[in-house]
């Protein structure tokens, strides 16, 4: 087939996990299909981006969001009662753009990532499919209680005006696809059960062990460290359970690794805390540390980090939020806590038992390679297109 996929984001350096995603689609689709690429961007183009992304896709556009149509834009969705991200993400001229590249290039089907992409293929008369990913409107009434008061009525429109466009893009596309069954539980309209599972998958080649590296951080959290829910995560971690860790063993160091860290992680750096922000290969992070933890209170959608450090054997510890998604087997192939306390007991368990450390990690391991495997996945991707 002849496939357009329409991206908010350009997909390289994939340090996000939209990014990610769609990286990993578009290899595997390429596989299948000719791909033609449209990607949105609101950001400095990474010299490489265009090179590696023709490696899958036939042609490449890339169409940047002006800042100068942004308050036009924010007006319009604010006017026709759209969510707001949908407004920051739209812009009539590239839309028309977008409109006659399609009429060029002719496909056989759209593919659109995310509900901001929504509106570029709403109005195109071909057979299409919307990816939810995660579900936003969700994500934004998790994120309300940790918000200052006075941006709480502007979170509240917002995730109100979410829930009806994300039944209205329902209606608009053919397929419709999510990440996990949890996530799809978690969509507000009755005709939820029709979305598509498609999964994340993990590159095993990639993401491999590495025995040689010298252990030199107890804990690791890896991510997008701009990211709300990844920012909360990190705060109740160097917060809340490391200073019940340090009554019992003083000197437990943390890695925090991602791009883009906030001020507020930045603040959390000390003598037992490293903020390192962007790694051009987050391989090292991982294998340098003994247990991997993601203590998630808020966001949706799989944590693609707890995927990754499974696959290169560190035995993780999350939150029960976060593992609805993921679906592994607790105290298996994971370990599940969501207090501090009990953080707590279960890294001090891990750093003071090897054998129990080891057994963890070659289940999550096992785990991730029986359920997460980014081919079998877009295999589904494909054969729903062609339906």
């Amino acid at each position: 087939m002849k496939l357009v996929v329409i991206l908010s984001r350009v997909p390289f350096p994939v340090e996000k996990g939209d990014k990610l995603r769609a990286y990993h689609q578009l290899r595997c689709l390429s596989a299948y299909h000719e791909l033609h690429l449209i990607s949105l961007n609101d950001t400095s183009l990474h010299p490489d981006a265009v090179f590696e992304l023709k490696k899958f896709c036939k042609t490449v556009h890339i169409f940047d969001l002006n800042p100068f149509g942004l308050l036009f834009n924010l007006l319009w969705a604010f006017v026709t009662e759209r969510p707001i991200q949908i407004g920051y993400f739209h812009r009539f001229g590239v839309k028309k753009k977008i409109k006659h590249l399609i009429e060029e290039i002719q496909p056989d089907h759209l593919y659109c990532q995310l509900s901001r992409t929504a509106e570029y293929g709403r109005d195109i008369p071909i057979s299409k499919t919307i990816d939810y990913q995660d579900v936003f409107s969700i994500g934004l009434k998790r994120r309300l209680n940790d918000l200052p008061f006075w941006g709480r009525p502007f979170f509240r429109m917002e995730y109100e005006r979410m829930i009806i466009y994300e039944e209205t893009i329902f209606h608009l596309f053919n397929h419709q696809t999510i990440i996990s069954k949890a996530d799809r539980e978690l969509l507000p309209f009755p005709d939820k059960d029709k979305v598509v599972l498609i999964p994340n998958g993990v590159d095993f080649n990639f993401f491999a062990p590495d025995k040689d590296v010298e252990k030199r951080y107890d804990l690791v959290f890896t991510g997008n460290m701009s990211y709300p829910p990844n920012i909360i995560a990190v705060e109740f971690l160097a917060k809340k359970i490391l200073p019940l860790i340090w009554e019992r063993r003083p000197a437990t160091n943390l890695l925090i690794a991602g791009t883009t860290p906030h001020s507020r992680v930045r603040l959390l750096s000390e003598s037992r805390i490293l903020v390192t922000g962007w790694l051009k290969d987050i391989r090292p992070a991982y294998s340098a540390s003994r247990i991997f933890i993601a203590p998630m209170q808020i966001g949706t959608g799989l944590q693609n980090k707890l995927l990754e450090a499974m696959a290169m054997q560190l035995p993780c510890i999350t939150s029960t939020l976060a593992n609805e998604s993921l679906q592994a087997k607790a105290d298996a192939e994971i370990l599940i806590a969501d207090t501090a306390s009990a953080y707590a007991q279960h890294i001090l368990s891990l750093l003071n038992n090897e054998k129990m450390a080891e057994k963890l990690a070659l289940n999550g391991a096992h785990f991730v390679k029986s359920h997460y495997n980014w081919e079998v996945a877009t295999e589904l991707l494909s054969r729903l297109f062609e339906e």
